[in-house]
């Protein structure tokens, strides 16, 4: 038995349906102060310190308001590349008590040091771009130079820390690193940008960054004139969105429906007469 032309349109427009879905879809994708220990003189006026875990010499002769030749100088121990081991200790200075004078006798084992926790010292610098993305890629580009007049705000998420500036030009905008905050202690920052009215964002403009003493954090963020009339750059992530083969059999499935429902029509129009003449039952 021949099926009826709206039978074969609803099972044309269910598999379209189920078509659109299997295409793949792009999904879009997306911490607090710290204290370190600083080590109280032991009775012979030595000063030590116990490496911790994921130390560095730069972190270590920040925190101590050393150099780092300083901290070698203090401990020949230490190899060409500074490298360190946890629970080991360096010296980082001299101060306090000595021993008015030598005691006949066997000499008095060192006693560990005794920790007491003070706030840190260390700061660190976080840069932030904020460029003109012509092209409206997100990436900046040598030849995208800095958005004058944007407002740059960097904020300690516990509120210890806040400070906004705005962007200048720089006398050679390839070298351009961005307007850099110093002395910045170390935490969660949030960082965010104001752009002028001129400009619409090519990208998110904030964003939280945790940076630690003697780092140097960089941000950019882009944001494209609306003057600006720039083909954007094709998808090429190969695990999302459509391509060109897709949209174009996509096409085709529709005219197919579409024509499909013409025929349709034209079917049930001599149909329709035979029932108004009564030689087709209902």
């Amino acid at each position: 038995m021949r099926l009826r032309p709206i039978v074969v349109i609803g099972f044309f427009l269910i598999a379209l349906v189920l078509f659109g879905i299997s295409l793949p879809a792009q999904a879009a994708p997306s911490p607090q102060g710290v204290q370190f220990a600083t080590n109280t003189p032991l009775p012979d006026g030595r000063i030590l310190y116990q490496v911790q875990a994921g130390d560095s010499c730069i972190r270590i002769a920040l925190l101590h308001q050393i150099t780092v030749e300083q901290l070698r100088q203090l401990n020949t121990k230490l190899d060409a590349n500074c490298t360190l081991i946890p629970g080991e200790l360096l010296l980082i200075g001299t101060g306090g008590p000595s021993a008015v004078s030598p005691t006949p006798g066997p000499s008095p084992t060192p006693l560990p040091p005794t920790i007491t926790p003070t706030p840190f010292t260390g700061t660190t610098d976080i840069c932030v771009l904020l460029f003109n993305d012509i092209n409206g890629d997100g990436i900046r580009e040598l030849t995208e130079p800095v958005i004058v007049g944007g407002a740059i705000s960097v904020t300690e998420t516990n509120g210890k820390y806040s400070k906004n500036l705005t962007t200048v030009i720089n006398s050679d905008p390839n070298a351009y690193e961005g307007l850099c905050f110093t002395d910045v202690p170390e935490g969660n920052y949030l960082i965010s940008a104001a752009i002028p009215d001129k400009y619409n964002p090519t990208m998110a403009l904030t964003s939280t960054i945790d940076v630690k003493a003697g780092d140097r954090a960089f941000v950019p963020f882009g944001a494209q004139s609306k003057d600006t009339t720039v083909a954007q750059p094709g998808n090429t992530n190969p695990g999302g969105g459509t391509s060109p083969v897709l949209g174009f059999l996509g096409g085709l499935l529709l005219l197919g429906g579409i024509g499909l429902g013409w025929y349709a029509l034209r079917l049930r129009k001599p149909e329709s007469k035979l029932r108004q003449s009564g030689l087709l039952k209902k």
